[in-house]
């Protein structure tokens, strides 16, 4: 089965179990939490993806890094061990902020940018998403430098890629297919 599409199922089962439960806004904020904790630990990835590691070590230590979290996301933790799809714990995250997001018709835009955005320009870029999408959005901002400048936006299944070493690479493809 395709790894996004076991995430998206496991994501939707948790987004019912939190919508009964009345839970789907403490759930958003854990797995947001989840999202952000991974994708800025690499040690953390590396656990999760490594075959070697026992998967109730794995489970041990995500249970005391997300200590506090609602009783649906370690369920979720729990399942995902039991089932050895514990590498996809982020990208169920993920999903499931995307789809709670879009029960509440609302959207999440990513944006990786070389430096941080000012507080104008994040105003101008929702503004620009809420006209292209017609759903209200939030913004996420990653900082990512090796972009060197412009920045690449996301929005659903649209990706717009402005950075200038998207650029670059362009250029240089274009420049070796004509010699």
């Amino acid at each position: 089965m395709n790894e996004s599409r076991a995430a998206v199922r496991y994501a939707k089962a948790i987004l019912d179990l939190a919508v009964d439960n009345k839970a789907t806004d403490a759930v958003e904020k854990d797995m947001r939490s989840v999202v952000s904790t991974i994708t800025d630990s690499a040690e953390l990835r590396e656990l999760l993806a490594n075959p070697i590691v026992k998967a109730n070590l794995k489970k041990v230590v995500l249970l005391d890094v997300f200590k506090g979290s609602n009783a649906i996301t370690e369920g979720l933790i729990n399942v995902l061990v039991e089932n050895k799809r514990i590498a996809l714990l982020a990208n169920v995250a993920e999903k499931f902020v995307l789809l709670n997001e879009e029960r509440k018709g609302q959207g999440v835009a990513y944006v990786t940018t070389a430096v941080a955005l000012t507080p104008e320009l994040e105003k101008k870029i929702i503004k620009q998403v809420v006209e292209m999408t017609g759903k209200e959005s939030t913004l996420e901002n990653t900082i990512d430098e090796s972009i060197i400048g412009g920045f690449i936006l996301r929005v659903g299944d649209l990706q717009y890629d402005a950075s200038i070493a998207h650029k670059l690479s362009s250029l240089k493809r274009e420049f070796t297919n004509s010699l």
